[in-house]
C-alpha cells in the first residue's frame, strides 16, 4: 500500500473507540453507563461498528476514555504498524529513519497510561459502590 493510499484510506472511528476502550479495560456496559440513560451495551456495540461517529458523541466518548477526540478520529492501526515495522528493524535507528523523531521516553508514556488506567478503575469502583448503595 502506497503512502497516498494510506492517506486516502478511511479511518474506522467505531473500531478505534473499541480499541481504546479495550486497551483501558473498560467494558461496553461501563461506557454505556457513563454516557447516560439512553445508552446500553447493545447501543455501544452498534456504535463501535460505525465507520464515522457523530462529533458530539465522539467528544463524549473521548472525554470518558480520557483520550483526545483526535486520537479516535485519526488513529490508523495499519499505518502505525507499518511505520513501526519500517522504523524498528534490526540495525535501524529511529531518529535516522525519516518517519518520526522520538522526543519522549516510551517507558514514561507506558507509566502514564498505566496510571490513567488505575485512576479510571478507581473511579469506576467508586461509581459502582455508589450505585450499590442506592439499591440497598
Amino acid at each position: 500500500m502506497s503512502y497516498t493510499d494510506m492517506q486516502n484510506k478511511k479511518i474506522h472511528q467505531g473500531r478505534n473507540i473499541k480499541r481504546f476502550r479495550e486497551m483501558l479495560g473498560i467494558k461496553q456496559e461501563a461506557l454505556a453507563f457513563e454516557l447516560g440513560d439512553d445508552w446500553n451495551q447493545k447501543k455501544i456495540s452498534l456504535l463501535e461498528q460505525k465507520e464515522t461517529v457523530e462529533s458530539d458523541i465522539l467528544a463524549q466518548v473521548a472525554q470518558i476514555l480520557k483520550v483526545p477526540a483526535e486520537a479516535i478520529e485519526n488513529f490508523d492501526e495499519e499505518q502505525a504498524v507499518n511505520i513501526i515495522a519500517n522504523t524498528f528493524h534490526e540495525g535501524s535507528v529511529a531518529n535516522n529513519s525519516g518517519y518520526f523523531n522520538c522526543t519522549f521516553n516510551p517507558l514514561d508514556k507506558m507509566v502514564e497510561l498505566y496510571e490513567r488506567m488505575l485512576e479510571q478503575q478507581r473511579e469506576m469502583i467508586e461509581k459502582l459502590e455508589r450505585l450499590i448503595e442506592k439499591r440497598i
